[in-house]
């Protein structure tokens, strides 16, 4: 059995660097040429000079927090799509609400990729218990299962009883869903003494999938893997039978960014990760997801040569309200910026007798009063808030992304 999608996935790691950034020009143009939005935010970008890491981070990041208001103020898209209503199968709604075009292109979110990656082949009948109304992830692995040669069963959510029905007059190779529908399903299938021998494999997303529910479903018979997808990007990461990280798709460029900024973080370190798709229908470009991640070092044991991340680890969007007054990650950054001495900092804010306090806890090698008063007039400057200053060496703030940590306790 062929282990690998394609023979993408075992590139060069330079080489696939090399193709990547070769089409990214061409994308560039043609997103600034067929659609309002990049129109505008490539308005003085040339993008035949935005051929490397360093020249996509000076590009603006759209985040999608800001996409619902950009969605509002022109529906339904944005002006980010490059098309009309005649180019696209369907157009979805997720919470917000916030839309989304499905292509007419074959696996048009790229999920093939991710379930060839948990075994799912050509033959095997799929039951497909993402939703199908609304929100897209249940076309998303429909389509990416049609790809391989797959047959779906669209059983969508809710009605255990009648799924368990299904799965045992149907007999499904493999799941796709929610691991929390799954364990659903399978506690309701013992409830009603149904065995489902026939289900060996699933490939879930949308939730946590941590090692106490893989096991659960090992110890059931069933190989599961997760997927890292969303529903303007598609298919972002998924895992290997390697068990180590989520290995980058083929078709996107991946940074990890410091949260609120545009600025990329070394590998290992927690940041936003921000995806640049080469969707020629919806071409988002340095598009902030939202969700904190970080680069693993070195490559999957697989055999894999795409870079991996380690999963989702958290939001990026630490905004806090203190004293009254929103106090951003971007915010913070500004503040950092302005001081070269510091090399990363946090926001801690709690309330000790029941008063808002916030103390920026900053990491740096010179640890003086002069730095700290300046530091202390650039956060109120930035902010509007008094805080206090914390010095620290370097390395000793935890890697974990948070910019803001809010520490607020209520009665």
């Amino acid at each position: 059995m062929n282990t690998n999608f394609d023979a993408l996935e075992t590139r060069d790691p330079a080489q696939r660097e090399r193709d990547l950034f070769s089409r990214l020009p061409i994308q560039l143009a043609h997103a600034k040429a067929r659609t309002a939005a990049y129109a505008k935010l490539l308005r003085d970008i040339d993008p035949l000079a935005v051929d490397s890491r360093e020249a996509l981070a000076r590009l603006p990041v759209t985040r999608k927090s800001e996409l619902l208001n950009l969605q509002k103020a022109d529906r339904p898209f944005g002006g980010f799509v490059a098309g009309g209503w005649g180019d696209f199968l369907r157009v979805f709604a997720s919470p917000g609400t916030l839309y989304e075009p499905e292509g007419a292109r074959p696996d048009y979110w790229r999920l093939a990729r991710a379930l060839h990656a948990a075994g799912f082949r050509r033959g095997d009948l799929v039951h497909n218990c993402f939703a199908y109304h609304f929100t897209p992830a249940g076309s998303m692995l429909e389509t990416g299962a049609h790809a391989l040669g797959c047959t779906v069963f669209p059983g969508g959510i809710g009605q255990t009883e009648q799924q368990v029905q299904a799965m045992q007059e149907l007999r499904p190779d493999a799941y796709v869903g929610t691991p929390s529908f799954l364990k659903i399903i399978l506690d309701k299938a013992e409830e009603m003494g149904v065995a489902l021998p026939s289900l060996k494999k699933a490939l879930v997303s949308g939730e946590a999938f941590p090692g106490s529910a893989r096991q659960a479903l090992a110890d059931r018979g069933i190989v599961g893997y997760q997927a890292y997808a969303t529903a303007d990007l598609g298919l972002i990461a998924y895992e290997s039978p390697a068990r180590e990280g989520l290995i980058l798709d083929e078709q996107v460029i991946v940074e990890i960014l410091r949260p609120g900024t545009g600025d990329p973080v070394a590998e290992g370190e927690v940041g936003e990760v921000v995806v640049t798709t080469m969707s020629p229908e919806y071409p988002l470009i340095r598009f902030g997801t939202g969700d904190l991640s970080a680069i693993l070092p070195g490559r999957s044991p697989c055999g894999r040569t795409a870079a991996r991340i380690k999963g989702w680890m958290g939001r990026a969007d630490q905004t806090a309200k203190i004293r009254g007054l929103f106090v951003h990650p971007s915010q913070v950054a500004e503040v950092v910026r302005r001081h070269p001495e510091v090399a990363r900092a946090r926001l801690i804010v709690d309330n000790p007798e029941g008063q808002d306090r916030m103390r920026l806890v900053c990491e740096t090698t010179m640890q003086t009063n002069a730095l700290a008063e300046a530091i202390v007039h650039s956060l109120r400057d930035v902010t509007k808030l008094r805080g206090e200053i914390e010095f620290r060496r370097c390395g000793e703030l935890a890697n974990d992304g948070k910019v803001i940590e809010d520490l607020r306790q209520y009665d």
